[in-house]
């Protein structure tokens, strides 16, 4: 086993795997792309395998109503990212000593702000897994594809639903007692010091977060294999999801599939060519005014990936979005205020999402609530750090997520397209496919990782 037991233990492995994986990314011009090419006649950016991912255009209608926020009709078409194919993102786990310890990855990904971060265990795509890059094989990935050992987590999950169309991972956990052998980018690490590594800026990476938040609830008379525990996480398995919640888990669930029901807006693919408002440059994919994100393309050399030299399109964020969560206590118990929230390329156009999600900069399109988390107390901020999103596709993607507690006089009463929820019952739901969205299960995972 070696599992770090001191912070400098852990530290001078990371620094050392950074050093070892260090990679070098350039931006380039279309053009110089090797094995990518744009369809002369949709002007889609397409892999000449038709495998990987393809970058389109899509076209966006959304109805003014009180479900997904009011006011006219909205129309804009965008680029997007299209991968249809379901990947894999499967974290191994050992008990050593009594205490229950993951296997985590120092991973680099082209699109990360510091090289390396920690992944799961396995994080590949089918075409990478099955190896159309022609590169080495994933390793660990039987212990997922084959199930060798106790599955504990076994999901499909959405990633960022306005950059990708209908993306979907499998969110896998799967419990082994065989000896494993430990390559040197892997570190067994118990889930208190994952959850310690949350407090620092881009560490854990995107997809190491989404399983984490799918881990099951600690129950009250578990054996203590993966540690004390959060009290919020510990208290809601001893009260069960529903006891002291504002709203029962299915009239929670019946709120969201009303959200569903009412949602109107449609998003048809159209040729890339098609969309507008967006300019193709020898550089970038660019809107021509504003705008949240561009397309670039990149040339990446790192000796030590499946593949050591590639190059790829990527979609590269204009500037850092602001993911909040607020909470209140009701009736003793922590209540979260999410959202039902649109987001065009998701299967059933929205998700629950944290409180506030938005560009902080953007005045023609305040959320509601940014104006009261701005308003809060620093000594209210529970959790703000900056997270990376998703490495391989998107370049130097990152979120500020934040947590804050409100007055306990705040308002119960909320529009229609929020609603209060323990975090019990988001652990609840993050049993199930397709209810939070991956902005709310990173937050999920920060509000286990609090004290």
């Amino acid at each position: 086993m070696n599992a770090p037991h001191t912070d400098a233990d852990f530290a001078d492995w990371f620094a050392e795997r950074a050093r070892v994986n260090d990679q070098r990314v350039e931006t380039i011009p279309f053009s110089a792309l090797s094995g990518w090419e744009f369809d002369g006649t949709t002007g889609d950016l397409r892999h000449h395998t038709g495998r990987f991912f393809s970058v389109r255009g899509l076209r966006v209608r959304e109805p003014g109503s009180p479900t997904v926020g009011g006011g006219g009709p909205r129309e804009w078409s965008q680029p997007i990212i299209h991968q249809p194919e379901i990947g894999v993102l499967g974290i191994l786990a050992r008990t050593f000593d009594g205490v229950r310890h993951y296997l985590m990855q120092a991973k680099a990904e082209p699109g990360n702000v510091n090289g390396v971060q920690l992944s799961p265990t396995v994080q590949a795509t089918r075409s990478n897994y099955t190896r159309v890059h022609r590169g080495g094989s994933v390793r660990y990935l039987e212990h997922f594809t084959d199930r060798r050992g106790r599955v504990l987590v076994d999901v499909l999950q959405s990633e960022q639903g306005s950059w990708f169309l209908h993306k979907r991972n499998r969110n896998m956990v799967v419990e082994t007692d065989d000896d494993v052998p430990v390559e040197d980018d892997f570190r067994w690490l118990t889930l208190e010091e994952i959850r310690a590594l949350l407090h620092r800026d881009n560490v854990i990476n995107m997809d190491a977060r989404t399983v984490l938040s799918c881990l099951p609830r600690p129950h009250p008379a578990a054996d203590g294999r993966d540690g004390p525990g959060h009290a919020w996480a510990t208290s809601s398995a001893a009260l069960g999801p529903d006891q002291g919640a504002l709203l029962s888990l299915t009239e929670l669930s019946s709120w969201f599939t009303d959200a569903k029901t009412r949602c109107d807006l449609t998003a048809d693919l159209v040729p890339l060519t098609g969309i507008a408002g967006w300019r193709r440059t020898p550089t970038e994919i660019t809107p021509e005014y504003g705008g949240r994100f561009r397309i670039i393309a990149v040339d990446v050399t790192a000796p030590h990936r499946e593949v050591p030299h590639w190059t790829q399109p990527m979609l590269a964020p204009c500037a850092p979005a602001l993911a909040a969560l607020l909470y209140r206590t009701i009736g003793g118990v922590p209540h979260f205020l999410v959202q039902a929230q649109v987001q065009e390329g998701c299967l059933d156009k929205l998700e629950i999402g944290p409180t506030v999600h938005c560009l902080p900069d953007d005045h023609h399109d305040r959320p509601p609530y940014l104006d009261v988390l701005g308003s809060l107390a620093p000594d209210r901020i529970r959790y703000d750090r900056v997270q990376s999103e998703e490495g391989g596709r998107f370049f130097a993607a990152e979120n500020r997520y934040v947590i804050a507690e409100l007055d306990e006089d705040f308002p119960t009463e909320v529009p229609p397209r929020h609603c209060w929820a323990t975090l019990g019952q988001l652990k609840e739901l993050l049993r199930h496919s397709h209810y939070l969205n991956i902005e709310a299960r990173t937050l999920v995972a920060c509000a286990e990782a609090l004290r």
